[in-house]
Formats: C-alpha cells, structure tokens, sequence
C-alpha cells in the first residue's frame, strides 16, 4: 500500500519559495528583508508602483539589459554587480550622467536567501560607486527546475548635457579609435570558473563602471563622435555594428591591441579570439584625429585606462567592414559571428 506524503517545505528564512513571488506576506516579507535595506532611498520607500524622480531640463537617456551569467560569482565580480555596471555603461558611453535604475530579479524556487542577500548587497555597493539609486523593481518566482537560480534585469535613466549627441552615426573617415585597456578577460574568466581551469597569474573579470572614463574623454576630446563599451561578441561586433551604421569601413592594429598572457593562452588553446572575447569594464571612442592624444591621455590618468591606446583608423576603403592589419603584415577581415563564443557569460 503506497503512502501518499507532501514534499518536506523549505524553510522560508533560508530559501525562496513560491510565495515570495506571490505578493503576499513572503513578498512583503523578502522586501523588508532584502531589498529595501539594501536598496534605501527616498522614491524607493514610498513603496509604490512606480518611482517618482525630478528630471533636469534637457533629454534623458535609457537603457534596459537583462543578466543570466553562469556560473553568479566569479573572480572579479558577480551576477549583481554586472546587472548595475552593464546598465550605467550603457548609458554612459552615450554620454549620459547616469541617476537611476530599476531592478526586476526572476527567482528559482529553493534558492538559498544568503546567495540573493549576497547579491543584492553587491548591487547596493555598485550602486554607490556610480552614483545611482535603485529606485523601483519587481519580484517573481518560478518554480524549481525552471530557471537558474537569478536572471536580473536592470533598465537605467540617465540624464545627457546640452551639446552631446554621441552616436555610431557619427563617425567619420579619419577617425581614431582608442581602446581603454586589454581584451577578454571578463569572458576568459568565465570560461575558467566553468572548466575548473587553472590558467595562472590573477586573472579577473575586468567588471567595472566606465562613467568616469567616459566623463574624461568626454571633458577631453569635445568633437568626440562615438562611444561604445564592449560585452557580448567583444571588439569585433562593437566595431562591426558602428562600420554598418556609419556606412565606413575601419582598420585595426594587431599589435596595437593589448591582450594579457592568460587571455591569449587560453584562447589559442580552446580556439578561440579574442577579438570576440566578452568584456564588462572596456570602451572604444571614436575621436578626431586632432584629438586622439588627449583622448588617450584622459582615459590613462583613469585606473581602468592605464592601457589605453589608439588601435585604429576609421576609412573611406572597404564600406561596412573592418580588417585586421596582422602582425606578419598581411590583412584578414574581422566579420560579426553568428552567435557568441561563450554563452551566457553577460
């Protein structure tokens, strides 16, 4: 005779269930927990549907990206902290001072409070070094076997000085294009956490916030024409999109372009470039040649620019592509990959 028995419940002080998701108690509940003391801030206590904000004259700028890396924390930064800093660079590098975000987290059931107080305080901390608040967000939770633990969405606002319109449209032949430091290590990272590598040295995720280096540029290089940070698909896709916007073409330096031992080593061993490598803390602008030096010194007196350098030349030769200038001398095109080389790395 079989003995029909109900699942033991998780503990809903040590792990998320169902009902954090619900709107209920358990909801009310994870945000007096969780979230608001993390998060606290004038629009985000009034606990209401939406956040209410004053807004300066002139445009506003805005930026939504979902983040679903594997495995959440990493040498050099995790899940949370990628969620804030993706969202400010994505603003900043349109030249917008970047004020606000929401935060929208999906939950999988069973998993354990301490990792999302982990997470969330990591996003508080990352929210203070850029300067925005978490003004608004929402909660839902799936059921056990249906996510991955956190997806996070974060959508930014951000306000842009009168004058600055930045854009791949922009872009014109004769430009420079300055790099802020090496490729690949945010990808390579990953990579190493997921395959249990041992690659040597320190190697980190160069996770970071490029409003600062933005703003130096910005203040540096005032016929500046473009800017763009580089994640998913890495230099290759960034320069890709901006020479099919721009209708140019554009050539880039191999030995121009600093790749650490690691990264290189690593990708000679698993086949892959580093080119396309993801990266969550580098940039490229596209400045006039006139301006290009200051450029590159304002993003060196920057510590995430220590390596910058100009990389390459913006042309009116070959239209909507860009090619690689080897170091043997010889040129190959640099083409957008049909999908990443490393998934769910952003």
């Amino acid at each position: 005779m079989s003995v029909l028995a109900c699942p033991i419940p998780f503990a809903a002080d040590e792990f998320i269930l169902l009902g954090h998701g619900s709107g209920g108690r358990l909801s009310a509940k994870l945000m007096e927990d969780v979230f608001l003391p993390a998060f606290r801030n004038p629009a985000l206590e009034r606990m209401d549907d939406q956040a209410v904000f004053n807004v300066p004259a002139g445009r506003v700028a805005m930026s939504t990206d979902t983040y679903v890396v594997k495995p959440m924390f990493f040498p050099g930064g995790n899940l949370g902290e990628l969620a804030v800093y993706g969202t400010v660079n994505d603003l900043a590098v349109g030249g917008a001072t970047p004020r606000y975000l929401s935060a929208g987290f999906v939950l999988e059931e069973g998993l354990s409070l301490e990792t999302l107080k982990q997470l969330v305080n990591s996003m508080a901390a990352a929210a203070r070094r850029c300067g925005v608040e978490i003004v608004t967000g929402d909660t839902k939770v799936v059921e056990k076997g249906s996510g991955d633990g956190v997806f996070i969405n974060t959508t930014g606002v951000g306000f842009v000085p009168e004058g600055v319109s930045y854009s791949a449209a922009n872009v014109r032949p004769g430009d420079r294009i300055v790099l802020n430091g090496s490729l690949g290590e945010h990808g390579i990272t990953i990579l190493a956490q997921r395959e249990g590598l041992e690659l040597g040295g320190d190697l980190r995720s160069d996770a970071a916030p490029l409003h600062e280096p933005c703003a130096a540029v910005m203040k540096a290089a005032p016929r500046l024409h473009a800017m763009r940070d580089l994640t998913r698909g890495g230099l290759s896709s960034a320069l890709n999109e901006i020479a099919r916007s721009a209708r140019v073409g554009i050539e880039i330096e191999e030995r121009a372009i600093p790749i650490c031992d690691q990264v290189r080593g690593a990708c000679e061993l698993f086949g892959l470039d580093p080119l396309y490598v993801a990266n969550e803390g580098k940039m490229i602008t596209f400045v006039p040649e006139e301006e290009a030096q200051a450029a590159v010194a304002a993003m060196q007196a920057n510590e995430l620019g220590r390596q910058a350098r100009i990389i390459g030349v913006v042309t009116e030769r070959h239209p909507r592509m860009v090619v690689l200038r080897t170091t043997l001398g010889t040129e190959r095109i640099v083409d957008m990959l049909a999908q990443d080389q490393l998934p769910r790395i952003c």
